[in-house]
This record gives C-alpha cells, structure tokens and sequence, in this order.
C-alpha cells in the first residue's frame, strides 16, 4: 500500500469520480477501463497486481468493479483513499439515476438512451478485448490455467452456475498444482458448515425507510453474481415479501442502472428515491454499498499473504482465470447484442485498434462512441 498523502488522495479522487461519470457498459467494461488507467496509463500496479485484486473482488460478495476502486483507492492513498476510491465512483452514478428516479415520478417513463448505447456498446466490447489479451497474457501460466479459462467459458455456456465455476476452478488450479503436497497430508474428517442467511422476517407491510436500508444491506452482504442475480434478489424482496414495488417498476430501475455510468447496484438508488424521496435513495444506496467497503477493507491486507501461499496463491491463480474465462464467456453474450451491423462492427474496431495501436484513453473513446451513435442513429444509417 503506497503512503498517504495529499497528493495521491487527489489523484484517487480525480480518476474515480471522471470514471463515475463516463465508465458506461457493466462489470466487464468496467474492469477494462479500469485496468486501462491505473495498469497501463498510470503504472499504479502492474498486470499480475491487478489481476489478484479482481480474483479477491470475486472471492466476497458485492459488485466487482466498485469493490476494484475501494482496492485501488487504497492501495494508492490509504484509508481516505479506499472510501474516495469507492465514492466518488458511486456517487456520480448515484445522482444521475436520481435525477432519473424524479423523471420518472413525473412523467411515468425514463428517458430512452438507445442511440447513446448504439455507438457505446460496440466501444466496449473493444475496450474488454484489449483487457483481456493484455489480463490473459499474465493469467494463463501454462497449460492448465489455460485449460481451466476455456472449460469455464464453455460450461457457463451450458448452464453452470458462474459462482460455483469461479470457484471450482480455483479448487482445480490450486490441487491440481500442490498434488504433491496433498499426497503428505494425513486424512482429516473436515466439516464445513453452512451458514444459511435468511431474510430478515418481514412481511408485506406499509413502507419505512428502516426496513429499506436493512433490506438494501443484506442483499450487499450476500449478492454474488450478475445483474440478472441482482434483478432475482430484488424481486424477492421489494416485489414478492413486501410488496412495495411492482415488476414493471422494478425492470424500470434494472434498466436505468444498465444505461447510466458507473454500478448497476444503483439500481437500489432509483428503488430508494420512488418508494421514499431523496431520503429513501441516499439510505437504499449506503445499505447496498457499505459491506463492499467492510469487505475490502478486511480483506485487502490478506491478499500478499495469500499470494505467497503455495495453496492459496494456485487458489489465486485458479480463481483469476475463472473469472477471465467468465469475463469472455460475458463478452461474447453481450457482443451478440451489441454488434447488430456494419457501423457498430466498425466502431468495435476502431476502438480496439485506437487501443493496442494507439493508446487512446479509454473515456474518450466511450465518448466518441457515444456521440458517434447519436449521429448514425439521427442519419438512419
């Protein structure tokens, strides 16, 4: 962890909050952009650094990206930068959608964003292209690290749970490389329990804001998984147990967090704003944040020790692969929808080559997509 001072905190404060507004696209995007400004534009760590922080993200709950800005805002200016780190990239988000959320109660719609995500989709399929040829060089360490990332893209393909691959392959990974050291360890009756984490025990009842921001922070706590992970665990509670949202509400606010900058679990901020104000949507956004910050924060000083662990390191290597192999396995799905004829096909490449050839700063080309597909929309291409 680099020492704290002024002039680090500023630099974490600047990135993260320029990010909060333009890092459109998911998680995916996200690690991209992010791994494009700190391991290549800034040198704050290098590919290997990197790669075992997102293998940490993976390894506890929450939503990876947010969790890789608390990391890296603490690893470059201490504890001030571990929350500027993860606020400052949740706050622009958590005001544009907001500012949605009131539109919204208005006017009955959100707005439609479909040409602004027309020209960026295809730049961020271009931007986790080059994310991962660079991340993949570093991850794959032989045959079979190699062997683990394609078999986890293709069994996500056939319907594995994508928790249970991430970590089947670091189990893979990491006996697979001490088999020696196993074959020494006397047979032990290990039992692990399980800890099952219900629900708080609350019917549908009238609204209140406590019971939003218990709700919102159990879902933090326990969320592994995608957006559509985060779509089940919402509907569950804020549909189903409490009756407070309908569905056509709740697939509103799943929406508004995709099309805005920054997390998706901003998603509880537009929930927060419609069921109680501004007051609903500060709480509903610290409940489902907050243990990302606990999280990292417990677990950012075990990962070195954990990096020189013969088991836990192949743990490591074995759980960074998976999630390269995840990361593809998403790439192609949203590939799929995202270049659906020429122009876009042609943007996706533009992007990818201004980035290996060129260098170009990821935001602006999220940018230029943007506006690019505003233009091709408005000439009907």
């Amino acid at each position: 962890m680099e020492q704290a001072s002024p002039g680090r905190l500023r630099e974490v404060i600047a990135l993260f909050l320029r990010l909060g507004f333009t890092a459109f696209g998911g998680p995916a995007a996200h690690i991209a952009i992010l791994r494009d400004e700190v391991v290549r534009r800034r040198r704050w760590l290098d590919d290997q650094a990197f790669l075992d922080l997102l293998g940490a993200t993976n390894l506890i709950p929450g939503p990876n990206s947010t969790e890789m800005t608390i990391h890296l805002g603490y690893l470059r200016a201490g504890w001030p930068g571990l929350i500027a780190g993860g606020v400052c990239f949740v706050l622009p988000a958590t005001l544009i959608v907001m500012g949605l959320a009131w539109a919204y109660t208005r006017y009955g719609s959100t707005p439609v964003a479909a040409s602004l995500m027309y020209g960026i989709k295809p730049v961020v399929i271009g931007l986790i292209l080059n994310a991962l040829w660079a991340l993949g060089r570093r991850a794959v360490k032989g045959w079979l690290t190699g062997a683990v990332g394609v078999a986890v893209l293709v069994l996500y393909f056939l319907g594995l749970n994508e928790i249970a691959l991430l970590f089947a392959g670091g189990l893979v990974v990491m006996l697979a490389v001490n088999r020696r050291r196993l074959s020494k360890i006397p047979p032990l009756a290990v039992s692990f329990p399980l800890l099952g984490l219900a629900a708080p025990g609350i019917a549908a009842a009238g609204f209140s804001l406590p019971i939003l921001f218990v709700t919102c922070l159990k879902i933090g706590a326990v969320l592994y998984g995608s957006g559509y992970v985060l779509l089940a665990f919402l509907r569950a509670d804020f549909v189903t147990r409490l009756g407070w949202l309908t569905d056509q509400q709740l697939l509103d606010a799943i929406a508004v967090g995709q099309v805005t900058p920054g997390p998706l679990f901003t998603s509880a901020t537009f929930i927060g704003y419609l069921l109680g104000g501004v007051p609903g949507a500060l709480l509903a956004t610290l409940g489902i944040f907050l243990p990302s910050f606990l999280f990292v924060a417990a677990s950012n000083p075990l990962i070195p020790v954990l990096r020189r662990s013969p088991w836990f390191g192949a743990l490591l290597d074995g759980v960074n692969v998976a999630s390269l192999g995840l990361m593809a396995a998403v790439t192609l799905q949203v590939g799929r929808a995202s270049l659906i004829d020429w122009p876009t096909i042609l943007l996706a490449l533009v992007a990818t080559l201004g980035l290996l050839r060129y260098k170009v700063n990821s935001t602006w080309l999220v940018l230029a997509g943007g506006i690019a597909g505003i233009v091709i929309q408005a000439l009907h291409f």
